[in-house]
């Protein structure tokens, strides 16, 4: 295996020192200064994958313990980052969105059954207690994971501004959380829908443990199906699921929201977000989330106003995700011993690597977080300023 190659990804991966320790032994600086890191090379990479797609390549090579780092491993991503023209920075701009094609139902399903159907238990080891799987709100750096986690479920419920005997629907419900709180704490009739078993079981057993049947329910189903039920919603919400939809399908999304929706009613989207349209990255869509792509701004705001949606409101909380990674790594690093237990060390080194990449990449801006307040049609009954949210 040539070094030259090597050579000429690792002279542009960091403006931070560093060393690197190659798989004969040698070891080579990069870069002035006292070094902040250092990768060892095991065994060489295959120089296929290193032509094709340098940062797949990289990241398969930790997974398999070809590479080792020592160092911060989110400071090392970010550096990685912050450096442009290096590995991790060479998004691939669409150029014409209609050559995605749209995903279809058991497709869908599939994607996220490889994600969110792990299993209950392993997630219950490194989220809160609400297990809420999506970006906390921090009305303080002090507050705990869990008391960020309700601040987000609350923030989210005064935003759409909801009265009693109202219907909800939660598409991309998770765990079934804010269905619970809305009904509780509003009276809201609620429904949630999802298309992973694991959280249908979870939700239903928090929908009985709260004497909640009859107000909340929950249904394994894709959005795309509940038109042909002819029920329409006072509100919706869906966190964290518009990035599972992928370019293609924004317009189907938004039109669902739009026929779904009451006149006059309220949704809320939270949801990743990108400054510009770009292919799905690699290491996420072969291990962590198949199909997903994270929306740009521009192509939701523009598929709004093509549906009628009116934009009242938008929110980045671009940093309270990072700080919300922080916590589920922090999380996971402190149970690996039970982890380990349901899981191989590939595994463990494939989540250990999207945690950190995933705060590292909120702290660099590459991506933000916005939750977008929309009305079907003019609605002049939601209060005219923020100042209700903090009451």
């Amino acid at each position: 295996m040539k070094k030259s190659l090597y050579k000429k990804l690792l002279e542009n991966l960091s403006t931070d020192p560093f060393t690197v320790t190659f798989w004969d032994g040698t070891v080579k600086q990069y870069n002035q200064g006292v070094p902040v890191f250092h990768i060892a090379f095991h065994r060489p990479l295959s120089t296929k994958q290193l032509t094709e797609n340098p940062m797949l390549a990289f990241a398969e090579g930790y997974m398999d313990k070809s590479i080792e780092v020592d160092g911060d491993l989110e400071y090392i991503i970010e550096s990685i980052f912050n450096q442009q023209g290096s590995i991790l920075d060479q998004p691939l701009a669409l150029r014409a969105l209609n050559k995605f094609k749209s995903t279809g139902r058991k497709q869908s399903k599939d994607n996220v059954a490889h994600h969110y159907d792990l299993g209950n238990d392993f997630y219950k080891l490194w989220l809160d207690e609400t297990m809420n799987y999506s970006c906390a709100y921090f009305e303080s750096p002090d507050d705990s994971l869990y008391q960020a986690q309700k601040n987000k479920t609350h923030h989210i419920l005064k935003k759409l501004n909801l009265q009693p005997g109202q219907k909800l629907l939660d598409i991309g419900s998770g765990w079934g959380y804010l269905l619970i709180e809305a009904a509780k704490e509003y009276g809201v009739e609620a429904l949630g829908v999802t298309l992973s078993e694991e959280q249908y079981k979870q939700t239903k057993r928090r929908i009985e443990t709260e004497g909640l049947q009859g107000q909340v329910e929950v249904k394994v189903m894709d959005y795309r199906e509940l038109i042909h039920e002819g029920t329409t919603f006072d509100r919706i919400v869906s966190v964290g699921m518009l990035e599972h939809v992928g370019h293609a399908n924004i317009p189907t999304f938004m039109e669902h929201t739009n026929r779904l929706l009451k006149d006059k009613g309220v949704a809320l989207l939270h949801c990743i977000t990108g400054l510009v349209e770009v292919e799905g990255n690699a290491f996420l869509n072969k291990y962590i989330f198949p199909g997903g792509q994270i929306p740009s701004v521009r192509e939701l705001v523009d598929e709004m106003s093509q549906n009628d949606l009116r934009i009242i409101d938008m929110e980045s909380l671009r940093l309270h995700y990072t700080i919300t990674l922080r916590h589920w790594k922090r999380n996971f690093e402190e149970n690996l011993e039970t982890i380990s237990q349901q899981f191989d060390e590939r595994f463990i080194r494939m989540w250990r690597l999207y945690l950190n990449a995933c705060a590292a990449n909120f702290t660099c801006g590459i991506s933000d977080l916005h939750q977008f307040l929309v009305t079907k049609g003019p609605n002049n009954e939601l209060p005219m300023t923020r100042e209700y949210l903090y009451e």
